[in-house]
């Protein structure tokens, strides 16, 4: 297949009402997608990090009455899996296309990450743009732009994921749907290839 991009019908897909019917919409229309994401960008990844990624394309296979609200394809130098590994994603909320880097509270790693990152607070704010956005939570669609944090914040973020079990550290891109809707496949993948660039030095970091 080409990629194409993501439509409007992609994004809408999270309006559908029910389990079942919204995750055939899933399965039609945007896991084809992210598969062709996810042999694109192994190999790229596999060369910027030095290790071997593999892709990984979300299941939702444990759910049986709540419809996912977003999905995504990530990638991680496992091929079991990629929770418990510092990994990349790509993925779709209904409102906005999501590029991260993540820590997600799986990871055993993850306090010793959360160390470097309180280590590193002012090097990591050198290195990462102030319009690329931090969160605590992966399963929540908000995130705060770097520029709108306050080094006293970002610390408090970077403790919290040493602290707290069920805490993450996630940092990358939200694209909002109306921009990416307006984007080629080509366009969308070059601003992809762009983050995970940006994104590298965390990755290095772990």
């Amino acid at each position: 297949m080409t990629f194409n991009g993501f439509t409007k019908d992609d994004f809408n897909v999270f309006k559908i009402d029910g389990l079942d019917d919204r995750m055939t919409a899933i399965a039609e229309q945007i896991r084809p997608k992210l598969a062709y994401l996810g042999e694109h960008f192994a190999p790229a990844l596999s060369a910027l990090t030095g290790d071997e990624m593999f892709y990984h394309v979300a299941k939702h296979a444990r759910r049986s009455v709540n419809p996912p609200d977003d999905t995504w394809v990530a990638f991680a130098n496992n091929k079991r899996g990629y929770k418990k590994h510092p990994h990349f994603q790509i993925g779709l909320w209904e409102t906005h296309v999501f590029i991260w880097f993540a820590m997600i509270y799986e990871a055993p790693n993850k306090v010793e990450f959360g160390k470097k990152a309180e280590k590193n607070a002012d090097k990591i704010r050198s290195l990462i743009p102030g319009h690329f956005v931090w969160s605590g939570d992966h399963t929540k669609p908000d995130a705060a732009s770097f520029s709108s944090l306050s080094q006293d914040e970002f610390i408090a973020l970077t403790e919290r994921v040493q602290n707290v079990k069920k805490a993450e550290l996630l940092c990358g891109l939200h694209l909002d749907r109306d921009s990416v809707t307006k984007m080629t496949g080509d366009e969308l993948i070059q601003e992809v290839e762009s983050a995970f660039e940006t994104l590298l030095p965390l990755y290095k970091m772990n």
